[in-house]
């Protein structure tokens, strides 16, 4: 691998264009990276916000990468593995999947076989630089990729490896849809707060403040949740009260059979691409 390497984007959507903009606020440059996609207007606007590479030509741009990124939609995958096969068997980049449900092995298949690929289960807060991003290494890849690979996730917030590709399923239920359980929260909160009278722009402000200034204290402050709970609740107050009420209704069980679904949901979807991949 060349001490820039190149990396190919297939797909230019919101998530390749949050990796892109990540990149470049890190140590990549612009001619570095290319993209492809169908729609040229994309592309064109990428060009002019990034300053990159661009091309609709999915072998042109795979032909230039070093790390060939598959930013596609699992539906539309194998269609996009099939116009690059033969060039990625050339010339043997670094492959790396966002692409939620598919599996390394069909991946591989797909693309004939014997090639380093990285799984990558990142979420939608990488696009305000504050996502978490779960990666898979399959034994093919070297430790210089999965260096660069955590390199370009970690340019958009966390990266942190799994051992198992199975763990996808758990990371897929844990962050991947996990940005969506805390907007339920929010919506109930500001919800409760509105009905109470307080107006619905303080309501909003207040409790999303009050969301990233508590994760931001469990992120720094070395506590465990348990303890930054505690250290909220005064015997008899407010804040026990309203613990009381959700410990009532079982809310760590509602969270736990919630996050079961998901999980359970995350693998019947890998199976379905399994199946219509035969």
């Amino acid at each position: 691998m060349s001490k820039q390497p190149t990396i190919g984007f297939i797909g230019a959507g919101n998530m390749a264009s949050a990796i892109i903009g990540g990149m470049l606020a890190e140590r990549f440059k612009p001619e570095q990276i290319w993209a492809s996609a169908p729609d040229d207007r994309q592309l064109q606007s990428l060009a002019k916000r990034f300053g990159i590479n661009t091309t609709t030509d999915n072998r042109h741009c795979a032909t230039q990468a070093d790390v060939l990124v598959l930013a596609v939609k699992p539906q539309v995958m194998q269609e996009a593995c099939s116009t690059i096969h033969s060039v990625v068997q050339n010339t043997r980049p670094l492959i790396v999947s966002i692409a939620a449900g598919l599996d390394a092995a069909t991946l591989e298949s797909w693309l004939g076989g014997e090639l380093p690929i990285v799984r990558c289960m990142p979420n939608t807060p990488a696009l305000v630089g504050q996502g978490a991003s779960a990666l898979y290494a399959t034994p093919a890849v070297s430790a210089p990729q999965r260096q660069l690979a955590e390199q370009i996730f970690a340019s958009v917030g966390l990266a942190v490896w799994l051992d198992e590709e199975s763990q996808m399923h758990a990371v897929t239920a844990l962050s991947g849809s996990g940005p969506a359980y805390c907007f339920l929260f929010l919506e109930a909160l500001e919800d409760a707060a509105r009905n109470a009278g307080l107006d619905a722009a303080v309501a909003r402000q207040l409790a999303i403040q009050t969301l990233a200034g508590a994760a931001k204290m469990a992120r720094d402050s070395g506590d465990d949740p348990a303890t930054l709970k505690r250290n909220v609740m005064s015997p008899g107050g407010t804040t026990e009260k309203a613990i009381e009420t959700f410990e009532t209704a079982d809310f760590s069980g509602i969270v736990a059979s919630a996050y079961e679904a998901a999980r359970t949901r995350s693998g019947e979807l890998a199976e379905q691409l399994r199946k219509s991949a035969d």
